[in-house]
C-alpha cells in the first residue's frame, strides 16, 4: 500500500511540475487542469478517497497553478 501511495505522489509531483508549460495563461490552465486531474485520480484511487474526487481536486489545483504562473517562471533549461 505504501508503495502505491508513494508512486502516486511521485507521479503527481512530476506532472504538477510540468503543469505550467505553455505560453498563454489559458493554455497553462487547461494543461495544468488536465495533468492535475490525471494525477489526482491516481492519488485518489490509491488512497481510497476515490478517483473522481481526486480528479476534481487535482484538476482544480492544476488549473489554478497553471493560470497563476507565467512562461518566464518555468525555465526548463532554456
Amino acid at each position: 500500500m505504501l508503495r502505491k501511495v508513494t508512486t502516486g505522489f511521485v507521479l503527481a509531483a512530476s506532472l504538477t511540475a510540468l503543469a505550467g508549460c505553455g505560453y498563454s495563461p489559458g493554455h497553462r490552465a487547461l494543461t495544468g487542469g488536465a495533468i492535475g486531474a490525471g494525477g489526482g485520480a491516481v492519488i485518489g484511487a490509491a488512497t481510497g478517497m476515490g478517483a473522481g474526487t481526486g480528479a476534481l481536486i487535482g484538476g482544480a489545483a492544476g488549473a489554478v497553478t497553471g493560470a497563476a504562473t507565467t512562461h518566464n517562471q518555468v525555465n526548463l533549461g532554456n
